[in-house]
């Protein structure tokens, strides 16, 4: 006797948002320390390594500033601590935020697809952003010594 294959309901919406809660707190928990410990204080992090060696803010100098000053709600000393991570951010949360919509509603995770055209582009602009807040121009990009 062959049964007839039922469509199995699916889990509850707990279960469905384990994983979006989980990253939230994969993020925040960190977020909430560099929030708490002041970037700006010399002698909490460690030296960027790419700064020591070359002089040259890299792309990701300036990053736990940002996030400070984002958690303190100052969108403007996060800008010129580091654009480019606000910008990143700002995606990062788009995406979650569909992620969580997506596990709440039962539907699909949403997908991202990223080409090499696409890797390209961000590579350049990451390129870009590097060299321009390490030059004259761009120096009101380039986050504050310590």
């Amino acid at each position: 006797m062959n049964a007839v294959p039922t469509a199995s309901a699916p889990p509850p919406v707990l279960r469905r948002l384990g994983p979006p809660l989980a990253a939230l707190a994969a993020v925040a928990v960190p977020a909430a320390y560099v929030a708490v410990v002041d970037p700006n204080s010399p002698g909490h992090y460690p030296d960027c390594p790419f700064l020591t060696a070359t002089g040259w803010w890299c792309p990701g100098c300036g990053g736990l500033r940002c996030v400070h000053a984002l958690s303190h709600a100052d969108l403007t000393g996060a800008l010129h601590d580091n654009a480019a991570a606000v910008l990143l951010l700002g995606v990062l949360a788009v995406l979650w935020l569909r992620w969580g919509w997506a596990a709440l509603t039962g539907g699909p995770p949403p997908r991202i697809a990223v080409g090499s055209r696409r890797w390209a582009l961000i590579v350049l602009l990451v390129v870009v952003f590097t060299v321009v807040r390490n030059s004259p121009v761009g120096a009101g990009l380039a986050p504050p010594l310590v």
